[in-house]
């Protein structure tokens, strides 16, 4: 089994879109073994996404991902890095695949709904992030 990070983004809350977000993820097998709601300052924000640091989109994402609250959490499933990225679609939702999250709610490529880790290294960072070993749950 594998585990991998996601976020339920600003945008996806504000328009009460969890709870079929998350739908979509148990669908697909995934266990959720650990979830929260939490309202990310712009310091941790910018701290999460430090690896876009000097981009030219950095401000504005650390902008969007302030904006609101937001559900982190740990999904677990074979090959759940892969499994998670191809259920969130293409990070703008004109090239995402029907039937993805972010074909069916984003509503642009930074407002696209969902986040997930790209690799292991990447999912371990993340959680670690935002999770201590004892919110971790087998």
């Amino acid at each position: 089994m594998e585990r991998t990070f996601a976020i339920i983004k600003p945008d996806a809350c504000k328009r009460n879109l969890a709870g079929k977000i998350l739908a979509k993820i148990e669908e697909k097998g995934f266990r959720v073994i650990a979830m929260k709601k939490i309202a990310m300052t712009r310091k941790q924000a910018e701290g999460f996404y430090a690896v876009h640091r000097g981009k030219p989109f950095f401000d504005s994402l650390a902008d969007f991902m302030s904006s609101g609250p937001c559900i982190v959490m740990v999904l677990e499933k074979e090959n759940a890095i892969a499994a998670w990225r191809t259920l969130m679609g293409a990070t703008n939702p004109a090239n995402a695949d029907p039937g993805t999250i972010r074909k069916e709610f984003a509503q642009s490529v930074e407002a696209n709904s969902v986040h997930g880790s790209d690799a292991p290294e990447t999912a371990e960072y993340e959680i670690k992030y935002f999770f201590s070993a004892l919110e971790l749950t087998a």
